[in-house]
């Protein structure tokens, strides 16, 4: 099977014409059949229906004329590079804020130093926000946590955080007594929890996780912004339940902070890589996606990402 076999069939069912397809490709008509009958036989199926009004393609033949166009485009995209030598363009990412405290820096510096005329539009929001922005094609990728409204993502589970209880360095009533290591979910019960709003991941994990640990929480404020979240918890007001990473832009942590892993098995957040289908992302943004996965591992194996694994996957 050859390219232009596949280019001439594309353009007959384009054009729904065999005289008019062998014109615009400038080939002698008896060429251009002769080249679809070999790719017929190729396939040892039917990919046309010949008629006195024209052609009209098989089921076979609209199965194939999709891949055909998809194998065309990813050629196309692939010559475009070759001959740029260096891609450009501009590529979109969503973060939400607290993987973006750890993982943004780290990505910038990466994509300048492997694409420096790749120009990076950094989205920083809550998952939720974030995920309609995805699925509006307002972004070419992003890192989520609750991939259900997924519609043609492409998506690779990567991590999984670990959940801490972080509450105010002082002793209030917002914090549990003794010292933070580890616990449980049940010992969240009756402290009054400052949390994000239901429409975004990490509430969607913490109100199964409080279901599994039979009880009802506590919840004094819902905020769906990570910096005041993490002033209204230091303040004193509450306690939160939020991945490390929520504290990775707070300088002053530990001297603001006390907080302990929560051990429960199912009580995690798993940070998906998602974005548009491979045929819809220019040669910039798949090379962003594999840059932006790399940076997520190495965080993880050099410690820097503290309370996370690698998710990993059969070759």
């Amino acid at each position: 099977m050859e390219l232009r076999q596949l280019r001439y069939f594309v353009r007959v069912v384009e054009l729904g014409s065999m005289s008019r397809a062998a014109v615009d490709l400038n080939l002698v008509q008896s060429t251009l059949s002769q080249q679809i009958s070999r790719l017929e036989s190729e396939l040892s199926t039917r990919l046309l229906q010949r008629s006195s009004k024209g052609v009209v393609p098989t089921e076979a033949g609209l199965a194939f004329v999709r891949e055909a166009q998809l194998a065309l485009r990813h050629v196309e995209q692939a010559t475009r590079a070759a001959q740029q030598a260096r891609l450009t363009g501009t590529v979109s990412v969503g973060l939400a804020s607290s993987t973006a405290s750890v993982l943004g820096l780290p990505l910038i510096r990466a994509m300048r130093e492997r694409y420096p005329d790749v120009r990076l539009h950094l989205v920083e929001s809550m998952s939720g926000h974030l995920t309609s922005m995805l699925n509006s094609r307002q972004l070419d990728l992003a890192l989520l946590f609750d991939t259900g409204a997924a519609r043609r993502w492409s998506v690779l589970p990567l991590l999984e955080e670990r959940l801490f209880l972080i509450s105010p360095r002082e002793r209030t009533a917002a914090a549990p007594a003794g010292p933070l290591r580890s616990l449980r979910m049940a010992q969240l019960k009756g402290l009054p929890l400052v949390l994000p709003t239901g429409s975004h991941g990490l509430r969607s994990a913490l109100d199964a996780a409080f279901a599994r640990a039979r009880f009802k929480p506590v919840v004094v404020a819902e905020i769906d912004s990570l910096a005041t979240l993490m002033d209204v918890v230091g303040s004193g007001l509450g306690s939160t339940v939020q991945p490390w990473a929520a504290l990775g832009r707070i300088a002053d942590a530990s001297q603001r902070f006390q907080w302990g892993e929560i051990v429960d098995a199912q009580v995690l957040r798993t940070n998906a890589l998602c974005s548009l289908s491979d045929d819809e992302l220019s040669p910039a943004a798949l090379a962003t996606r594999v840059v932006l996965a790399d940076c997520a591992r190495e965080l993880v194996r050099s410690g820097q990402w503290l309370g996370t694994r690698l998710i990993h996957h059969d070759s």
